[in-house]
């Protein structure tokens, strides 16, 4: 089998990127040849990069040529989509060029915010998704999406690489967590959709509780300065680091180093993270935006608390902190539900997808 796979790679390293990076890997291992066809791939000349504006010239024309390419060697186009201008610039570009070129598509739709995509422009979303040979969305929230406009999708979960993520892994634990210090972990990006400014305030809460836990925050984004802003206001210094981005390589160790995972964002579907963290073997506590609820089960694989409530969160993490019992068991149940979202499951189901469309 020879697909074309069509989406990002890191850097930077987010959950649409790490994702294609994963089944790209996966797929030539089980003997698939895969052609990237990369949508985020370096600016060339490089000093193109600081061209804000004429930068999307220059990288936009080198894919389109790739995909015309590509659409001449490859049985099918497995296109990794999601919302706004990337529906656009990317995915629809290729879902028309498969068209033309009589290549089978498939279009993997991933990203909260759908829903309020589709509302403002699916009057341009609707004509290439007709074209579509098949549709498959990561969880039954998106599924409920594409429905409810008329399309029917099939959902194939995320992948998570237990290898890299596991319960048994020699802990990677420091000294101040050794002596009893609550290390919680925020692994989202600084941006408005994650409202990381109520984890921090749910923290501050916590802290009160226990003066010795102390927050890292892993990702980059816009909203840095205000949050910082917010930690200083809540005399919050010595106890939040902002850690920036931590690739994949060096992520599980800081799973490992927590306590607890928490994740306040606003607009979610399948978030990658929350599956490290039930893969890594530590309790979490979520809002139950999107399509979370889709992926844990409050009071059994996570604790999930309303949005932009700080107190509803710092209720959940205290309850957690204060109950180890309870904590092993949501870990436990994680790490039985995490099974279906490893590769040999994921495989079979994506397979048949694709021998489906090939035929």
């Amino acid at each position: 089998m020879h697909i074309g796979l069509v989406g990002p790679m890191p850097p930077p390293f987010g959950g649409m990127a790490n994702q294609t990076k994963q089944l790209e890997k996966l797929l030539q291992q089980d003997g698939v040849s895969v052609e990237l066809i990369r949508v985020n791939a370096a600016y060339q000349p490089k000093w193109v990069a600081g061209l804000r504006g004429l930068r999307a010239v220059f990288r936009l024309v080198p894919y389109l040529i790739h995909l015309w390419r590509a659409a001449n060697k490859v049985q099918l186009f497995h296109i990794m989509a999601n919302s706004g201008w990337a529906w656009h610039l990317y995915a629809a570009p290729a879902i028309w060029i498969a068209k033309f070129k009589r290549v089978p598509v498939i279009v993997n739709y991933r990203g909260g915010e759908a829903a309020v995509f589709f509302q403002k422009s699916f009057f341009l979303v609707r004509p290439s998704l007709m074209k579509t040979d098949a549709i498959i969305v990561p969880s039954g929230f998106l599924e409920g999406v594409f429905e409810e406009r008329g399309f029917s999708s099939s959902i194939v979960p995320n992948i998570i690489d237990l290898s890299r993520f596991t319960a048994e892994a020699e802990l990677v634990v420091s000294d101040v967590n050794k002596k009893g210090a609550p290390h919680i972990v925020v692994t989202r990006n600084l941006e408005s959709i994650y409202d990381n400014a109520t984890a921090i305030r749910a923290f501050r809460i916590v802290k009160d509780h226990f003066p010795n836990a102390y927050l890292t925050i892993a990702g980059v984004g816009p909203e840095k300065q205000m949050l910082e802003d917010i930690v200083a206001e809540l005399r919050l210094q010595d106890a939040v680091t902002f850690a920036g981005r931590i690739d994949n390589d060096h992520i599980a160790k800081l799973y490992h180093s927590a306590d607890m995972m928490v994740n306040a964002s606003l607009v979610d579907n399948m978030p990658i993270s929350i599956l490290e963290a039930l893969a890594s073997g530590i309790p979490v506590v979520t809002t139950d935006a999107g399509g979370i609820p889709f992926l844990v089960e409050h009071e059994k694989t996570a604790l999930l608390v309303p949005l932009k409530d700080p107190v509803a969160m710092s209720d959940a993490m205290l309850r957690l902190l204060k109950d180890p019992d309870q904590a092993r068991k949501l870990c436990d149940a994680g790490l039985q539900a995490i099974q279906k979202y490893t590769w040999p499951v994921i495989k079979e189901q994506l397979l048949s997808i694709y021998k489906q469309v090939l035929k």
